[in-house]
């Protein structure tokens, strides 16, 4: 292993979480925002959706259907989802490799699919819901297989815009 690695870079895979607000937040009319960021080896993209402007901790499903993340003339998901069906609830256990090996915790779940309104009033659910979140691969679609590479500009500032419309 030595004399393989005396003349080449020995290369560890690190992991970097950073976090970047939009400009604007959910409101009941629905989101079209959009916030420049630097990208450099993105392979997950993870949405919180605060409850207020305070909030560090306390993350609600914002309720939105036609959701979608558009950057580098690529949109993830390929197709627009709803933060309440079973698509998006088995995309998010695919995501977070909770579908085979690892088991989902009830309030990861609840948070999930738990409605908190019908058209017309606001449910109390007797369960913690401020749980959410959404977690987005970077993957595309060639000849039917999913492939899971990573954005990767080198660290240019690009346009991720972020939209959705309220379900209810």
């Amino acid at each position: 292993v030595r004399e393989f690695y005396a003349n080449r870079p020995f290369v560890v895979p690190s992991q970097r979480v950073e976090a970047w607000s939009f400009p604007t937040s959910v409101t009941t009319t629905g989101i079209r925002t959009s916030q420049n960021i630097p990208l450099s080896h993105v392979t997950d993209l993870s949405m919180l959706f605060p409850k207020d402007a305070r909030a560090t901790t306390c993350y609600e499903n914002p309720c939105y259907h036609n959701m979608q993340v558009t950057t580098c003339g690529r949109n993830f998901p390929d197709l627009s989802v709803n933060t309440h069906d079973q698509q998006f609830f088995q995309m998010q256990l695919n995501t977070s490799n909770l579908e085979l090996l690892f088991e989902a915790t009830y309030e990861f779940e609840d948070a999930l699919t738990t409605s908190r309104n019908t058209a017309s009033r606001r449910l109390n659910p007797h369960t913690d819901l401020t749980s959410f979140m959404i977690t987005l691969q970077c993957e595309r679609n060639s000849n039917g297989a999913l492939i899971f590479d990573e954005l990767n500009i080198q660290n240019q500032i690009v346009s991720f815009e972020l939209r959705g419309a309220p379900i209810y």
